[in-house]
């Protein structure tokens, strides 16, 4: 039985998606007992942001619904991250392919649509940056469905 899980969630800057994801997963993982068997974490697959807070419009989404993600500072994804982390999960196809390629090189977990784990019906979680408040609640909502199918898996792999 493994004693801990990582989780990391990947988008392309790493400022709207992916530390929604880190957010909402944590906690949702802490309201159901499980924080302290998870290691969780965000990157993008670009380097725009480096070290950058999440935009501001994630950070008051996420906030209404409770959830703070404004201590998150934006890194990039390194390969040593395939394989330090059980789960590498990723917001659309364009950055999928991306993560693919640097998996193909140098082995690891196998990086996958996060999307995959949830019941919307949906293969990306669209990326909120260009658009209105609307998309950025859409976000959560994808986001909240895909981390409690992600949770049921991992419960799993637990026990």
């Amino acid at each position: 039985m493994p004693e801990q899980i990582s989780v990391l969630f990947v988008c392309l800057g790493n400022i709207c998606r992916s530390p929604t994801a880190e957010g909402v997963f944590r906690q949702l993982a802490k309201d159901q007992g499980l924080a302290d068997r998870l290691h969780i974490d965000s990157c993008g697959t670009g380097n725009w942001h480096l070290g950058k807070a999440p935009d501001a419009r994630s950070m008051e989404a996420a906030g209404r619904r409770g959830i703070d993600i404004s201590g998150l500072r934006a890194r990039q994804i390194k390969v040593d991250d395939l394989d330090q982390y059980d789960y590498v999960l990723v917001m659309d196809r364009q950055n999928l392919a991306d993560v693919r390629d640097l998996w193909h090189q140098n082995g690891g977990a196998e990086p996958r649509l996060f999307l995959e784990f949830g019941e919307s019906g949906q293969a990306e979680v669209p990326d909120p940056y260009y658009g209105g408040e609307d998309g950025f609640e859409r976000v959560l909502d994808l986001i909240h469905d895909a981390s409690k199918g992600l949770l049921d898996d991992i419960r799993r792999r637990l026990t």
